[in-house]
């Protein structure tokens, strides 16, 4: 277990020469409050989630918008609620609100107090892959760096400041951010393994 990783760190360098992978399987994307309200209801059957939230970028100082969307990976799907136009339905809320639900990912605590911003709830079942990251004594605590490590691929960063509050997100959007939740779930698996988390 202490040899694992046998890499502790990567220079930004080293993950560019890295093969570029991005998540290639079913994506489902909800706009309306009752689509996303029964996809959430089939994910409350699901006990480890990927968990990610994509915010339009703001570029003038003192401006900044709500999460447009987030993102929900099982171990077959990736699930996208655009939810500034299908809102944080009851059944999202109590995805969200689950303790008996992991929710895996990277730098959440913004991500999860934003969304409480929106519609209060009382988070339940968060995990911050960069703990069990820093116990294994990785030096790359974000989903990129932790990605090349892990699993010796890279990902492409190109739409993170794309417009995420758009009506009809693009392919290549939706794939960026179907990738960063199936990432979330697929490292916490990683660390489950080698006994850095529960």
């Amino acid at each position: 277990m202490n040899d694992f990783p046998a890499k502790k760190h990567m220079t930004k360098a080293a993950i560019n020469e890295l093969p570029m992978r991005s998540y290639d399987g079913p994506i489902h994307l909800f706009n309306t409050e009752a689509e996303a309200d029964e996809a959430a209801g089939k994910l409350l059957k699901e006990t480890l989630l990927g968990f990610d939230t994509e915010t339009r970028p703001a570029f003038r100082k003192g401006e900044s918008y709500d999460p447009s969307l987030l993102q929900l990976a099982t171990g077959s799907d990736v699930y996208l609620f655009q939810i500034q136009q299908c809102g944080l339905t009851p059944n999202l809320i109590k995805v969200l609100s689950s303790p008996n639900i992991v929710k895996a990912g990277v730098a959440i605590e913004r991500d999860v107090a934003e969304l409480q911003a929106m519609e209060p709830f009382p988070p339940a079942g968060f995990v911050e892959l960069a703990t069990p990251a820093k116990s294994a004594g990785i030096k790359n605590l974000g989903l990129r760096g932790l990605t090349a490590i892990l699993f010796s691929f890279r990902i492409s960063k190109k739409e993170q400041v794309s417009n995420w509050a758009r009506q009809e997100l693009t392919k290549s959007q939706q794939t960026y951010a179907a990738t960063d939740a199936w990432l979330g779930r697929k490292i916490y698996l990683t660390f489950r393994e080698h006994g850095f988390v529960a």
